[in-house]
């Protein structure tokens, strides 16, 4: 009998040893999984109470509507944006927070660059809007040779499939002033580290200038700045210029052009794809400007980073 207990008890201890083992596997296999992609869209959506005829508002916004949710972005970033566009998106796409102020005023006035977030993938630990111009931290103000108050509105958000962090910042560049673009660049190149407090980063928006012009080189490069390093979505998955690359297009169609609404990045996210999103529907275009999208990935390292850092915030 002794022999047997003896026997029942090292079966025993054999099961439990490999349920043990099993579990472990399991959690290390957890802890190692790839971060999960995420989809970002930035759409410049044409200021709502201009009169464009056949092209206004109220003939296109369901469109617009449905090129949105056809490519599902989990963070979208409006740019031109007025009061009742911003509700009718926020009312029609269900799951997502909205996030943005006015320009003129920092409340409900003038148009927007807003943010919108899937409210079952991040959930927002920090947020703000600065103007680009001399005085950031005022509503409403103009800077250097602008035409009209210029802004970034920028949230950093906790992801919640894996517990990392990232940065995301939406922007609208004047279309006039060159100075003005330029030290929006500048502006914003400043302002990133100490905002995104380490976290990859995301920068869209309408620039209103190319890729060849000095503001996007200070964006990219910082200049003397290099603390944070950025690259362009669409230029790392299409490495080859093409002279019909337009995003603006005035309602027309055109493909003939250079890019001037981009999805910028940080080093740390890897980009998976990237597109100019022509939806149109015959002669009707759902905004003067394509939509430009973009696919990213945290790497690895950085998103286990991420966790050790800020376990439970």
């Amino acid at each position: 009998m002794k022999k047997l207990n003896v026997y029942l008890s090292a079966i025993l201890f054999l099961m439990l040893s490999g349920i043990t083992m099993v579990q472990a596997v399991a959690e290390e296999t957890q802890d190692t999984e790839s971060p999960q992609p995420f989809r970002v869209m930035s759409f410049n959506v044409r200021y709502g109470n201009a009169d464009d005829g056949l092209s206004s508002w109220e003939y296109r916004h369901e469109l617009l509507l449905k090129t949105i949710q056809t490519y599902d972005p989990d963070i979208l970033g409006v740019q031109e944006a007025i009061l009742k566009q911003v509700k009718y998106l926020r009312d029609e796409m269900d799951g997502y927070v909205f996030f943005g102020a006015g320009r003129d005023d920092g409340k409900l006035a003038g148009e927007m660059c807003a943010i919108y977030y899937r409210s079952d993938r991040f959930r927002r630990i920090d947020a703000g809007h600065f103007w680009l111009s001399e005085e950031p931290d005022k509503p409403g103000s103009y800077g250097w040779d602008a035409a009209c108050p210029r802004m970034v509105s920028w949230l950093r958000l906790r992801d919640k499939t894996d517990n990392s962090v990232i940065f995301v910042a939406n922007t609208h560049w004047d279309h006039r002033g060159d100075e003005a673009r330029l030290n929006s660049a500048k502006m914003i190149r400043q302002r990133l580290a100490e905002l995104a407090e380490g976290a990859p980063v995301i920068i869209m928006g309408d620039f209103n200038c190319n890729e060849d012009s000095r503001p996007y080189g200070v964006l990219i490069s910082g200049e003397s700045d290099d603390t944070i390093g950025l690259a362009d979505s669409y230029r790392e998955m299409v490495p080859q210029r093409d002279p019909q690359e337009a995003t603006f297009h005035g309602f027309r169609g055109d493909l003939k052009g250079s890019r001037i609404d981009w999805v910028l990045h940080s080093l740390d996210l890897k980009v998976l794809a990237a597109d100019i999103d022509r939806t149109h529907e015959d002669n009707l275009y759902p905004s003067d400007h394509y939509p430009v999208t973009a696919t990213f990935q945290q790497t690895t390292e950085k998103n286990a980073e991420k966790q050790a850092k800020n376990p439970s915030e």
